[in-house]
């Protein structure tokens, strides 16, 4: 074969490395209006009032008879949601890798969580179950869609691309989310104009990104590639499945002690992220107007704090700046429990802060993982990985919802997330990455 016929073919497969890449950007475009608009902006605060209105006198709702206090309710069908998810993302992610069929798995879950999405629309009135279980359904499904999305992304990019493909992707996704806001901020602000109550805009919100994650999942299903693998008849179940990953992991104790750390951190980032709008509203008063505005700021600046902290990735290593981002979250929660009521301008503050950390401490932390996964197993382990990313944690929101039905204070509640950020600063601290990469049987890159 001679020179050019080589060179010819390298061409060719970064040209259609390159074609995949761009396709896999656009899940994250599809997805991630549901992770902003439903989860951060729109559903916590919306679920919680249609949950008061059908309270008793004393503030509690009784789902399958137990008593809840309303403004705990949405965190709980949070934590809910991932009990359900555990069950079904180790199915997925090993059937995916056994298979190599990845896009039809991939399309199932995207088109379930977008059909209870947009099922959302018919959330009024005492309707709170309803919500309830379309927000376990959906939680459920983008965790198990994520499993095997970035499950592509050692398939898709080698060793010195994937900082920087992984950060692509979320930077596409903050991008989304930043312009279904801006819709979202104006048919809210002027829902009188348009004809439709407050209420109504919200339900319409809620529906659109929905939508939005079924329409765009298209690009990605037409652009990447099933890699085949021998089927096997191997029967897969949910707790049984996770039990064998976590015990091939232990043959990968560096990997797993990576992944320790992340699902500690990672679930107080996905708990600010889901709860915060709960936050600003109940304990600090603050308008539906504000909270939009204030994420939308945060959608803004973590386009420019992912591809940011990517190039300092390049420069410092990963894990370092992962490092520095925990610092920067515990730092920005602690000033959170101070911000004053009916003070927009401060919550702003606190919201750049979270902007500028958030989406390269999430990016970085899906590209280091990719390292250490060993070849051949990569729906799998992240399956694990995803049991904490995308607001899929139990803990953080359960914590919360325990602290606010024991004290009554949401600032309570913001503040013992500190902790998570804490434990998962020393845990990623002392994993030896480098070894932990040539353990997993992966190339080590220069910078990492």
């Amino acid at each position: 074969m001679g020179t050019g016929t080589v060179r010819t073919q390298a061409g060719d497969e970064a040209a259609g490395r390159r074609r995949e890449q761009r396709g896999w950007y656009f899940y994250d475009w599809a997805c991630s209006v549901y992770s902003t608009s439903v989860l951060t902006v729109f559903l916590g605060p919306y679920l919680t009032s249609v949950a008061r209105s059908a309270a008793d006198a004393d503030g509690f709702v009784h789902p399958l008879g137990l008593p809840v206090r309303a403004g705990s309710f949405f965190a709980y069908c949070v934590s809910a949601s991932v009990i359900l998810a555990i069950l079904v993302m180790p199915v997925a992610g090993a059937a995916a890798d056994r298979t190599g069929r990845r896009k039809p798995l991939l399309a199932a879950a995207a088109y379930t969580g977008a059909t209870a999405t947009t099922g959302l629309f018919f959330l009024d009135g005492h309707r709170y179950l309803l919500g309830g279980v379309l927000l376990i359904v959906a939680n459920a499904s983008v965790a198990v869609s994520m499993v095997l999305y970035n499950s592509y992304l050692p398939l898709i990019a080698p060793p010195d691309e994937r900082d920087a493909v992984s950060s692509r992707g979320w930077a596409f996704g903050y991008a989304a989310g930043s312009l279904v806001l801006v819709a979202n901020l104006v048919l809210f602000t002027a829902h009188d104009s348009f004809g439709v109550s407050e209420a109504t805009a919200v339900r319409i919100c809620l529906a659109s990104a929905g939508l939005w994650w079924g329409v765009f999942t298209l690009v990605p299903l037409r652009r990447l590639r099933d890699r085949r693998t021998a089927p096997t008849s191997v029967p897969v179940h949910g707790w049984r499945q996770l039990a064998a990953t976590i015990r091939n992991m232990r043959g990968k104790p560096l990997t797993l002690a990576f992944l320790l750390a992340y699902l500690v951190y990672n679930d107080g980032i996905q708990t600010v992220i889901s709860q915060a709008s709960v936050y600003g509203s109940e304990e600090l008063g603050l308008s539906q107007s504000t909270l939009i505005t204030a994420v939308l700021m945060v959608q803004v600046l973590a386009v420019a704090g992912a591809l940011g902290m990517g190039r300092l990735a390049r420069r410092y290593g990963a894990q370092r700046t992962i490092l520095g981002s925990l610092v920067a979250w515990a730092v920005t929660l602690g000033a959170g429990y101070f911000l004053p009521a009916g003070a927009p301008v401060w919550f702003f503050v606190l919201a750049a802060g979270i902007g500028l950390v958030l989406g390269g401490s999430q990016a970085l932390s899906r590209s280091l993982f990719s390292h250490l996964v060993p070849p051949g197993k990569e729906a799998e382990y992240f399956s694990a990985y995803e049991m904490s990313d995308r607001g899929m944690s139990w803990l953080g929101p359960l914590l919360f919802g325990v602290t606010y039905q024991l004290t009554g204070s949401y600032r309570d509640a913001i503040i013992s997330l500190v902790a998570f950020f804490a434990i998962g600063f020393v845990l990623l601290a002392r994993v030896p990455v480098r070894q932990a990469i040539h353990d997993a049987g992966n190339p080590v890159p220069d910078r990492i």
